[in-house]
């Protein structure tokens, strides 16, 4: 099972933001799309991530005025990313140990899309469900 396989299932579609935007920009499209992080991105390639945990930090530190800084401030840089050939196995691994909930899926430099630890979990459980439903079959076929 790789990420190229969750990939195929939840579309290749990612939300991104330029280096420059402003945290407040960000934070509304956050609010909008109903998400937690996004990859920020200088022209093609990933230079970090940005997610609701950054935004915390920072407010938790140096207050409001955060919320006019450019989102290349807080980012979390540089992002950890994955190729779509990774298994999801070593991404979850990956994800658990790096503490992070986010990964920046990348071909080259360019992204193609991003996972979640949700869309990971989501489709190892969707695995294990389908693997028990066939051996149910087959048990009681025998």
């Amino acid at each position: 099972m790789t990420i190229a396989a969750i990939l195929r299932n939840k579309g290749p579609d990612v939300l991104t933001i330029a280096a420059g935007t402003s945290v407040r920009e960000a934070v509304a499209i956050l609010a909008e799309r109903n998400i937690c992080a996004l990859p920020v991105v200088e022209g093609d390639a990933v230079a970090g991530i940005m997610s609701e945990r950054d935004i915390i930090y920072c407010l938790r530190t140096d207050g409001a005025a955060v919320l006019d800084w450019p989102v290349s401030r807080i980012m979390t840089a540089p992002a950890i990313t994955v190729e779509p050939d990774k298994d999801v196995l070593a991404a979850l691994s990956l994800m658990t140990r790096r503490r992070i909930r986010h990964l920046p899926v990348v071909q080259g430099t360019r992204i193609v899309g991003i996972v979640s630890i949700g869309d990971l979990v989501k489709y190892r459980m969707d695995r294990i469900e389908a693997d028990a439903a066939a051996m149910l079959e087959y048990i009681q076929s025998v």
